[in-house]
């Protein structure tokens, strides 16, 4: 059975629950909920296993903190004897609108901390999706805005992209990297609109 390694990075405890830094904890427990899995608290991360057509999905959120994500990507991606291009890393993106996303097949850290120390202890060859969470802050105050929370209305801006995130992590099991890129890089250059509750 092929395996997947899916990782949404982040930084373990309630009081990080909501920050921008935590999207990718949060993309991964929309595809938890949607695939009716709980995480398991094991070595160097939270864990959650599934299948889709006879593929192995294996969810990571690390709790190495996200300065050391790394130590827990390699662990696992050793453990389960995983190939590096059966690994997607979900992550905040400063550089893109909230609500945008993008997803590429390698490259570098982009100055994420997360990514930096993946990077350093497997290299950059490894698929990743980068969930836009905006840069609308004052000069100096970076790291007050990752470690933020999402207000109630960025949320509904935000809950379209895990949707389609949640999609964009089957498509890229299921029919690989490249193509889960032409199909979902268009979509993502423009924030979704949230659907509108019918009254």
């Amino acid at each position: 059975m092929e395996k997947y390694l899916i990782v949404g990075l982040g930084n373990p405890g309630d009081q990080y629950a909501g920050n921008r830094h935590n999207t990718g904890y949060m993309v991964l427990d929309a595809f938890a909920k949607a695939s009716n899995i709980i995480f398991e608290d094991k070595r160097y991360g939270y864990v959650a296993e599934t299948s889709l057509k006879g593929r192995k999905i294996i969810l990571l959120k690390p709790t190495t903190f996200m300065n050391l994500s790394g130590n827990a990507v390699r662990y696992w991606l050793q453990k389960e004897n995983i190939d590096q291009q059966h690994m997607l890393v979900v992550v905040d993106e400063l550089a893109l609108p909230l609500g945008t996303f993008r997803l590429k097949a390698n490259g570098s850290n982009g100055g994420h901390n997360g990514l930096g120390h993946i990077q350093q202890l497997i290299g950059q060859q490894y698929p990743r999706l980068r969930m836009g969470i905006g840069n609308t802050f004052q000069q100096g105050h970076q790291v007050d805005w990752v470690l933020g929370n999402f207000s109630a209305e960025e949320q509904q801006i935000l809950q379209p992209a895990i949707d389609t995130a949640v999609e964009i992590i089957k498509s890229f099991v299921l029919a690989g990297i490249d193509i889960t890129m032409n199909q979902y890089n268009k979509k993502g250059k423009t924030p979704q609109q949230p659907a509108k509750k019918e009254a």
